[in-house]
């Protein structure tokens, strides 16, 4: 991308309504226009879905530093048209090797709460069994945003601005955020030349420098946080490849994470939960009081029900106080002209720099966070309730999406529902208020709970907070169009026409690009 593009799709970066797109040959969607353009271009140029998801990924490392690192951990699932199936791969962080004793809400400030990573090496997985393009053109958009820079957007100052403190305190984070002294300011250029180096080793040397100087580096500085992360620990990761899990919903197929990305299941259960009832005789939430409290209640019933893992946890030790981080994360769809379909999303997992702990030019992940939800055993993969998913009618995909954000599975959902029972466009969908899930408490965990976005109609807002109320429920309120209730990431794909649709979410500062 030239100077002049970065500044302008830099400046495209703004919350509030977006317009849909639409094409024939490929779409991309996510929470960056950069981001986008990295991935279109890339398919343009004859790359796959794979591809294209995996430069807009790492275009991410670098233009949304609050939301995702290196340093954490990344999920997709995948569907190769050629062959009709769907792969999901789970790269998320994992438990040390050492145990956590007493682990609680104290250590989520600390090296204690950093977890291992599982970014590049899910990169690399995903590269290897679906990527045609090389590792230095996928790369290429990463490497040039960090050494060229590029406008700050509002959420990512909003963000720098909370944590400046912490920013602050460390020499890394002060080089790049605050050069001279103060805080990069809204649309000046934000330059991150040692993450570029890093960016540049990876893609040059790969696993000689992630195993080597990277996880010492790593260690090092989680070690001097309080934390317990060696080397062999990275030498210990690996990712891996499980068969999704696949139900149904008003005969359409639904395939989504496996677990412990738990949260694929939890969206198949409340899937199945609502195909007992006549939602589309009973309207839209924004028209329904009663499809609202339905959907609140039966994605409480899945959320904060234990969590489905293929991997045991052991005991979490009593929780301790201590700020809980609010999961940072992004989710990234695409769809290429010969329908393959790539849904990633990958995250830090945590409030950004919630720890103060730098390495190489990156932040050290304070997904710890999850390991309350339940202490994985030592190095097994924190349970994450990420939910890349795709609808499939007669074999055919008819929607691909995912979200972030600690109310993903509602958004899914919510967004889920009003398309397939509704028929409606999905500009519309993604633009209708929410309910999300309650925020986790470091001395409680995850508690039911409902937060509500301002939108709905009085009618329906007076009637849902009165039973809400009467059953004795938790809410809280959000405001309108609030990040915390996700960020739907979805492309519908017109089997008879091939038309491929989308619409950025007007909660966070993304975009859609199709061709």
């Amino acid at each position: 991308m030239d100077r002049a593009t970065v500044a302008e799709l830099g400046l495209r970066a703004r919350f509030g309504r977006k317009e849909p797109v639409e094409g024939r040959r490929g779409i991309v969607v996510t929470s960056h226009p950069l981001a986008v353009r990295a991935g279109t271009d890339v398919l343009k140029e004859g790359g796959n879905a794979c591809d294209a998801a995996l430069a807009a990924a790492a275009a991410q490392l670098v233009v949304e530093p609050h939301m995702t690192a290196v340093t954490g951990g990344l999920s997709m699932l995948y569907h190769d048209a050629a062959s009709a199936t769907s792969s999901y791969l789970n790269g998320n962080v994992a438990a040390p090797l050492t145990r956590l004793a007493g682990f609680g809400g104290a250590d989520l400030s600390t090296g204690r709460g950093v977890p291992v990573p599982g970014w590049w090496p899910a990169f690399r997985a995903a590269h290897a069994r679906f990527g045609t393009g090389t590792r230095n053109r996928l790369l290429a958009p990463a490497v040039q945003l960090a050494h060229d820079g590029f406008p700050v957007h509002p959420y990512l100052f909003g963000e720098l601005y909370a944590h400046r403190a912490e920013l602050g305190a460390h020499p890394q984070a002060r080089e790049a955020y605050l050069p001279g002294g103060s805080l990069v300011a809204p649309g000046d250029t934000l330059r991150q030349e040692r993450l570029g180096r890093t960016l540049q080793r990876l893609r040059d040397e790969d696993l000689d420098y992630y195993l080597g100087d990277f996880a010492r580096a790593f260690s090092s500085e989680c070690v001097r946080g309080g934390g317990v992360i060696t080397p062999d620990d990275f030498h210990a990761y690996e990712p891996g490849w499980y068969e999704p899990v696949r139900g149904s919903y008003r005969g359409v197929e639904v395939v989504a994470s496996a677990p412990p990305d738990d949260g694929g299941a939890q969206l198949v259960d409340a899937l199945h939960r609502l195909e007992t009832c006549d939602v589309p005789s009973m309207g839209p939430a924004t028209e329904s009081a009663d499809t609202l409290e339905l959907l609140a209640r039966v994605h409480n019933d899945v959320y904060y029900a234990p969590a489905r893992t293929g991997e045991e946890p052991a005991p979490a030790g009593g929780p301790r106080h201590g700020r809980m981080p609010s999961p940072g994360t992004i989710h990234v769809t695409v769809v290429d002209e010969r329908r393959n379909i790539a849904s990633i999303t990958h995250s830090h997992m945590a409030s950004p720099w919630v720890n103060g702990l730098f390495a190489e030019g990156t932040q050290l992940s304070g997904g710890g966070s999850f390991f309350q939800r339940g202490m994985p055993e030592p190095g097994r993969r924190a349970r994450v309730y990420l939910a890349p998913n795709l609808l499939l009618s007669a074999g055919r995909p008819v929607l691909a999406s995912g979200s972030p954000s600690v109310s993903l599975v509602a958004c899914l959902l919510q967004n889920l529902v009003h398309l397939v029972d509704f028929g409606l466009p999905i500009e519309e969908v993604v633009a209708m208020p929410r309910f999300g899930a309650r925020p986790h408490e470091p001395e409680h965990g995850w508690l039911p709970g409902v937060t509500l976005e301002h939108g709905f109609p009085a009618d329906v807002d007076t009637e849902f907070r009165r039973r809400w109320a009467a059953s004795g429920g938790w809410l809280s309120d959000l405001g309108p169009w609030h990040s915390l209730t996700g960020n739907f990431e979805g492309v519908t794909l017109d089997a008879g026409s091939g038309l491929l649709r989308s619409c950025a979410d007007p909660r966070r500062n993304g975009a859609a690009e199709a061709y």
